[in-house]
């Protein structure tokens, strides 16, 4: 009988708490309603919130050109699926993001993709794109849970795929000795066979002399050096702390220590968070780089919105504001698609970055 009791206690404890905050985040909202007009500060009306994107949408012309290789793709036409590639030339960022789109439309329908490959068996992007579709494949396989959470059939077959794509990309590399692409999907792989570190730093020497500052290359082997994979709460962030301070002008490679912090708080009951000092500074750092960053670039907005999320809750609440005026009325991102109303939420958090700035 006492142990029922305690479970009701726990239970209406846990109950009392959850209402608490329901409570709370509705009063939040209707202060925010009734007392916060955002255009007094330079921030977008309510009624302008777009929680659909992340950003604004992306020029005409591109999104010309993507509908462009889609269809072709769909007609089984890989020439312009080619041509598009080539045009990026050693942009190879930008390269990247092309055969992304590429890999997604194969993901659907390869049979273009064969075409190409058996037309051109020598064609560096041709292979590029069939390691890195055998790469996403496998993933798809193992699933996002935790390893002790996928059954062993399956944890066999995502490893033998992962191997495929290993083998793949190994065989595209010569085929363009400057071009880093078979090197980001080596690095994707090695992280799930579990390189040991100097295996891996191998792959990474490879690809950074490559492209020192590619930014799917650095994301995925920041998941490397993340406690869950192969490394610790320490190496990561040395490994994103480098890679603001080599961040290039016009990169959004700063933007590496937010989705960092954003690791950390995924593992709450175990993470060491830097201390505070540290992180404020290396937030400043990161706000002035990705000022630098052209407007366009598609990555920049989901960097602003975790950045005006991180120095509002550094208390930096002039910085935030300032990131919340550069975002507009884009809220389509995290960390406010992780709440109920996004819009909401994001409205809440620069009402209180612009109501508590001018006391700071």
């Amino acid at each position: 009988m006492m142990l029922l009791f305690g479970l009701l206690g726990v239970a209406a404890v846990s109950l009392a708490w959850r209402i608490g905050t329901g409570l709370r985040q509705v009063g939040g909202e209707l202060w925010v309603r009734a007392r916060f007009d955002p255009t007094a500060y330079g921030l977008p009306s309510r009624e302008q919130l777009d929680a659909g994107r992340s950003g604004p949408p992306p020029p005409a012309d591109r999104a010309v050109a993507i509908s462009a290789v889609a269809q072709a793709a769909r007609n089984g036409d890989w020439r312009t699926a080619a041509a598009y590639v080539e045009e990026a030339d050693r942009d190879w960022d930008e390269r990247w993001s092309r055969l992304e789109l590429l890999r997604q439309l194969a993901d659907q329908d390869d049979a273009w993709l064969n075409a190409w490959r058996a037309a051109r068996p020598r064609d560096c992007a041709a292979a590029t794109v069939h390691a890195y579709l055998l790469l996403v494949r496998a993933w798809a396989v193992r699933g996002s849970g935790y390893a002790h959470t996928v059954p062993t059939e399956r944890m066999s077959h995502f490893t033998a795929l992962l191997g495929e794509a290993m083998d793949a990309a190994e065989t595209a590399a010569p085929l363009a000795s400057d071009d880093p692409g078979p090197w980001v999907v080596q690095i994707a792989a090695a992280r799930g066979l579990r390189f040991p570190h100097d295996r891996y730093q191998q792959l990474w020497l490879e690809l950074y002399k490559r492209a020192p500052h590619h930014w799917v290359g650095h994301v995925q082997a920041l998941q490397y050096w993340s406690a869950k994979w192969a490394g610790s709460d320490k190496l990561m962030l040395d490994f994103a702390e480098r890679a603001v301070h080599r961040a290039p002008v016009g990169s959004p490679l700063a933007g590496l220590y937010l989705l960092a912090l954003d690791e950390l708080d995924q593992r709450p009951r175990s993470a060491t968070l830097p201390p505070a000092r540290v992180v404020n500074d290396m937030l400043e750092s990161v706000a002035r780089s990705l000022d630098q960053v052209p407007a366009h670039d598609e990555r920049l907005p989901r960097m602003r919105h975790l950045l005006a999320h991180r120095l509002l809750e550094a208390w930096c609440y002039e910085a935030a504001l300032q990131q919340f005026r550069r975002i507009g009325p884009w809220c389509g991102a995290e960390p406010w698609t992780k709440r109920r109303r996004p819009a909401a939420a994001f409205d809440r958090a620069r009402a209180i970055a612009a109501r508590r700035s001018r006391r700071s």
